[in-house]
């Protein structure tokens, strides 16, 4: 039986992005919360995710900007790259947000217990032998680097992105396996630290979840870099070499190299924290949710990378507020997943919000799709930046009550993710060309390209011409 000091409104199991912003959320509507988490508040994340790979990226920018500086008529010289100095930077940044999210636990009176905890019962969470009981259970405990069948990772040969983030060191020569948003960044930083890189991609396209467009243009810019990838060829096995490794492939291709980063993805972590055992239904290690988060047990939800949608932290941010709503009794609106904006941090940078052209076509019909590409080379902050890239627009047109509305807003180039926030705007309240075309962007800005895709598609160019 639990003690009456471990009652609480919610549970919360798992102190990451959707945790923690459930916790806080919870406690501003009155709720009394529990937050459990095994390590630090903050999550994959914070310490070993989003923060700490976009703090080696803003590195690799300057490191970067000091090799190519004459081109801007600075006179420098790039010495190399001091990896322990790097990484105090990249822990300072870490450090600072964690005692941030500390202090913001505290203010908010949330009940933090630090250990890892199981769900004992439907409406229970034990941890340290202590049971916490909570009239609502909230499941956030995110997700953990995957591999492949076969392949051990030794995290000294064969590491993933988490010990890509503690190395002490720049290696030089890595493999990666993986050209989705993990390996194309950490491709980049190793790029601009002075590494030889070679991705190995199942698929047919680097960062294969986006337009196609944008993924042929972040290749043509890799290619530029000097950043080799292998595209639509499976990963077969790794030997140890003297040196390193050699990485062996389906098409008989092989790749040697002091390092094999795989960055195939993250899976959720699920097993052997009693989820199934209290009747909550899984599918392949992720919960299985409703649209308000909810599982197949009452009262329990589930949010994050835990569950089967984008494994974005700001994704897990708005599952957690919508959590803590919906328990409040507020009555909120689902999240619409394709209103989400993406970002890949490499140079250049890809961004986007809304439908791919295939899948608007997929769901209009491609007699419906109407698509516009502005190059940033007729963006004066692009020239000034030497930024190469486009950005490309997906409208659908002639579809009754949809308005001719612009779907799908995707930029690749240095600094696009910046723009990502009015793509959202655009896409979630369902803009049309005119819409946009109407507000006045500032000269010189990046944002004014996306102004000017918008003023193009509907019918009033600026700076471009056919």
């Amino acid at each position: 039986m639990a003690e009456a000091g471990n009652v609480f409104d919610v549970v919360i199991l798992g102190g990451g992005s959707g945790g923690y912003a459930c916790a806080f959320r919870a406690a501003d509507l009155g709720m009394n919360v529990a937050l459990i988490e095994k390590a630090e508040v903050g999550g994959t994340c914070l310490h070993r995710g989003c923060i700490p790979t976009k703090a080696l990226l803003h590195a690799a920018e300057v490191a970067d900007l000091a090799r190519e500086s004459a081109s801007f008529g600075v006179q420098t010289m790039l010495q190399g790259i001091d990896m322990p100095g790097v990484n105090k930077y990249k822990d300072g940044v870490v450090s600072g947000l964690y005692k941030g999210l500390q202090g913001i636990v505290k203010a908010r009176k949330i009940t933090f217990v630090s250990g890892e905890g199981v769900l004992s019962a439907p409406n229970q969470v034990t941890v340290n032998g202590e049971v916490y009981t909570g009239r609502n259970v909230v499941l956030a405990t995110g997700s953990a680097p995957k591999s492949l069948p076969g392949l051990q990772i030794d995290g000294q040969r064969v590491i993933t992105s988490d010990h890509a983030l503690k190395l002490d060191r720049v290696p030089s020569s890595v493999v990666i396996l993986g050209g989705g948003v993990i390996g194309c960044e950490f491709a980049s930083v190793y790029k601009s630290f002075g590494a030889d890189v070679t991705i190995v991609e199942f698929l047919p396209h680097l960062v294969p979840l986006e337009d196609e467009a944008s993924s042929k243009l972040l290749e043509r810019a890799f290619r530029r870099r000097g950043i080799k990838f292998e595209i639509d060829n499976g990963f077969t096995g790794v030997d140890y070499t003297e040196s390193g490794v050699r990485v062996h492939t389906a098409k008989g291709k092989d790749f040697d190299a002091e390092l094999l980063l795989v960055a195939v993805g993250r899976g959720p972590v699920s097993e052997g924290l009693g989820y199934e055992q209290a009747g909550v239904q899984t599918d392949r290690g992720y919960v299985k949710v409703n649209e308000y988060c909810q599982t197949s047990v009452p009262n329990v939800y589930a949010v994050g990378d835990l569950i089967p949608t984008l494994q974005l932290a700001h994704v897990g941010f708005a599952e957690g507020i919508l959590v803590a709503e919906h328990i409040a009794g507020l009555n909120p609106r689902p999240i619409d997943y394709d209103g989400v904006p993406r970002v890949t941090y490499s140079n250049p940078e890809v961004a986007s919000c809304g439908l791919t052209e295939a899948k608007a076509a997929e769901k209009f019909g491609a007699d419906h799709v109407k698509t516009l590409t502005y190059n940033l080379a007729g963006n004066g902050k692009s020239k000034i930046l030497k930024t190469q890239g486009e950005i490309k627009l997906v409208q659908i047109k002639g579809v009754a009550g949809e308005d001719d509305r612009v779907v799908g807003i995707h930029m690749v180039g240095d600094r696009v993710g910046e723009l990502v926030a009015e793509a959202q705007l655009i896409y979630n309240w369902d803009a049309t060309p005119l819409d946009v075309a109407q507000f006045i962007h500032a000269h010189p800005t990046q944002g004014e390209a996306l102004g000017e895709a918008h003023l193009a598609l509907a019918g009033k160019p600026l700076h471009v011409h056919d």
